[in-house]
């Protein structure tokens, strides 16, 4: 039970991987705060089954009521907030199209909820996580950002700031005890992620892997659990890329 008693918000935790990070921080003992658009109560009753506290609350990242609102009533709910997850991102709902294509208002919305959100939701945790003197914001970055990939320049430019974002707010945080780290995960088989990859796309990705096989979500949550226990207290600013060795950086 390496997490026991803390608690732990996971943004976008409604579904997908977010649901995954959800349910494997239970497991090792957590309170979860689902934080989605999406309906979060199927998660709030797999992350209950489980014997663990959870709260649901509604929230949009990119607006800083919402993501104010959200540690208020976590702190409200649990008295405290030891780790935030900052996984909600739009990816699989978006259309691979060539830059040109791409309207300007999609990428104004892609970065408003892939960066925008990051940053309000370390905002509104902050001032928790420095009373406290401790705590741990987790970031989900992309292994697309290593490679660039092409037909997602919105997706893969704004994962490429998570990058920075984290080395940055790493060094800003450092002297409050707080540790700021990313992961970032290759293509995984998940919800809209599979409806919308082309079976010749998957195929792609498994043979440019040393491991060869799909990446499911399973393969991402030990490394999320790692970050968020005491066992990486003395990691800070880094990324770690779980993708079977796709990308080498």
């Amino acid at each position: 039970m390496r997490l026991k008693d803390k608690v732990v918000i996971v943004t976008g935790g409604a579904r997908g991987i977010g649901r995954a990070y959800g349910l494997a921080v239970a497991a090792e003992g957590a309170k979860v705060v689902v934080a989605d658009v999406a309906d979060g109560k199927p998660a709030l009753k797999e992350i209950e089954g489980l014997g663990a506290q959870a709260l649901v609350v509604e929230c949009d990242v990119s607006r800083e009521a919402d993501t104010l609102r959200l540690a208020t009533e976590t702190l409200a709910q649990f008295g405290r907030i030891d780790v935030l997850v900052n996984n909600a991102a739009l990816y699989g709902s978006l259309k691979r199209r060539p830059f040109m294509e791409i309207p300007i208002e999609e990428w104004d919305r892609v970065m408003a909820v892939n960066l925008r959100g990051l940053f309000l939701c370390a905002r509104a945790v902050f001032p928790a996580m420095k009373a406290q003197g401790k705590g741990k914001i987790i970031n989900i970055a992309s292994g697309t950002f290593f490679k660039g990939v092409p037909h997602y320049i919105h997706y893969t430019t704004s994962k490429g700031g998570v990058v920075g974002f984290t080395r940055s707010l790493a060094r800003e945080l450092g002297d409050f005890g707080i540790r700021v780290n990313a992961i970032a995960p290759g293509f995984t088989l998940s919800g809209e992620n599979e409806k919308n990859m082309p079976e010749t796309g998957r195929e792609a990705n498994v043979r440019m892997r040393m491991l060869k096989r799909a990446e499911v979500p399973g393969d991402v949550v030990g490394t999320l659990v790692f970050l968020a226990s005491d066992d990486s207290d003395f990691i800070t600013g880094q990324t770690i890329v779980v993708d079977g060795g796709g990308v080498v950086h």
